[in-house]
């Protein structure tokens, strides 16, 4: 019996219900970069820097919903796991929007985390489920080019909403656009998951593939890469808003200098497919690491002579540089963690997400609250991350020559 369901839905509709699933993510942190310097004023944030951890707490329940909702979906199925993602992350957009204290945002940005881990990783299962081979990436093509388009808008929202209401009504817009995604994913959208083919959820299960991902070499080096990666971009996310609107004095036109990075990112991926084809996954993420890590180590050198506040078009042309790199690393060193995993995709993607996930969390913060009013602490996360990941990097090849074995 053929596993794979027959797509249920128009090609069309099943690609833009699947994007904007998996773009949730990226509207809830980026719709909220022109607020945050805005609520940690009005709720009384300890720390000017504290406002960034409304960025962090989101990836963080993130990191751990993956953990959850991945398992879960193999064994209820796919509409039921999503759903209930929805359904919690628009329970954490309400706790955020009638917060009257910092803590209580920050709950409720945690709780959103969890719950967006739901669309964010069962929305690949459900493609997998209906899609295979060269009509999946086919798929997968049209997802990410919608998804792309995304980070570039959602800053804009963000301060369209601000000009219009306060930013409690950016939580209000979140939560009715998940509603709006239930109701369609639910009307819609049939069940891919036969309980024939369902696995119990399991614990041990768990542990025994996170175990088998900690203990080889290729899986869990270009995750601690992806980590290391994600980390000084989470830090660059986090203090983003205090940079363009505040020590660049950009107020306002923070989204449309951050929308232009983002395309830089945008393209980067669109350009990947041939890329990869014509130079390989390994050269490309060497090239593309060695860049970013040369890069901010002179950009740094540049910086110290302005005292860390270089003109902005340096800055400009230093972070297109940095996007274009992130752009080329992230697609590419997932597909290289999950190559040993082909045998437990399903939980190994989870496991990959979510530990590249916990690694970046505390560096973004790190880096992020040690903004100072210069960018010096970004640039500088930057470069001794970017120059990590290459020492990773020349770890993990090592195992081509001599491989390290599954603990079994």
């Amino acid at each position: 019996m053929d596993l794979k369901q027959k797509p249920a839905l128009p090609l069309g509709e099943f690609v833009t219900l699947m994007a904007l699933m998996i773009a949730l993510v990226a509207l809830a942190i980026d719709a909220m970069l022109p607020a945050l310097p805005i609520i940690g004023e009005e709720l009384g944030a300890t720390h000017e820097n504290d406002s960034q951890l409304i960025v962090s707490l989101l990836f963080l329940g993130m990191a751990l919903g993956q953990l959850f909702f991945g398992p879960l979906s193999d064994s209820i199925g796919r509409k039921s796991a999503l759903s209930a993602g929805l359904g919690l992350f628009v329970v954490g957009s309400m706790i955020s929007l009638f917060a009257e204290t910092f803590t209580l945002v920050l709950v409720g940005r945690f709780v959103q985390g969890l719950g967006v881990a739901g669309p964010r990783s069962v929305s690949l299962a459900l493609i997998r489920d209906q899609y295979e081979g060269r009509a999946m990436a086919r798929v997968m093509s049209f997802v990410m080019t919608i998804f792309i388009l995304v980070p570039v808008i959602a800053p804009t929202l963000g301060q369209a909403i601000l000009m219009v209401a306060n930013w409690r009504a950016i939580f209000a817009v979140l939560a009715v656009m998940a509603l709006m995604l239930f109701g369609w994913f639910a009307l819609r959208q049939p069940e891919t998951l036969l309980p024939a083919h369902r696995m119990p959820f399991s614990l041990q299960r768990i542990l025994l593939v996170s175990r088998e991902v900690c203990t080889n070499r290729i899986a869990f080096g270009y995750t601690l890469v992806a980590g290391l990666v994600s980390g000084a971009f989470l830090g660059f996310l986090s203090s983003a808003a205090q940079i363009f609107q505040q020590q660049y004095d950009l107020g306002s036109w923070f989204p449309i200098y951050f929308a232009v990075l983002a395309s830089a990112a945008g393209v980067a991926s669109l350009m990947n497919a041939n890329l990869v084809m014509r130079f390989g996954m390994r050269a490309l993420i060497g090239r593309a690491m060695l860049s970013l890590a040369v890069t901010s180590v002179g950009f740094l050198g540049f910086a110290f002579l302005y005292a860390g506040s270089p003109p902005l078009w340096s800055t400009m042309a230093y972070l297109l540089a940095i996007f274009f790199a992130i752009g080329i690393l992230f697609g590419n060193l997932n597909s290289l963690a999950m190559e040993p995993l082909g045998h437990v995709a399903g939980i190994g993607s989870a496991l990959v997400g979510s530990i590249s996930t916990l690694i970046s969390v505390p560096l973004g913060i790190l880096i992020g609250h040690s903004y100072n009013g210069t960018i010096l602490p970004l640039i500088g996360g930057f470069a001794v991350l970017g120059a990590l990941s290459l020492l990773v990097m020349r770890w993990v090849e090592s195992a081509a020559v001599q491989p390290c074995t599954t603990v079994s």
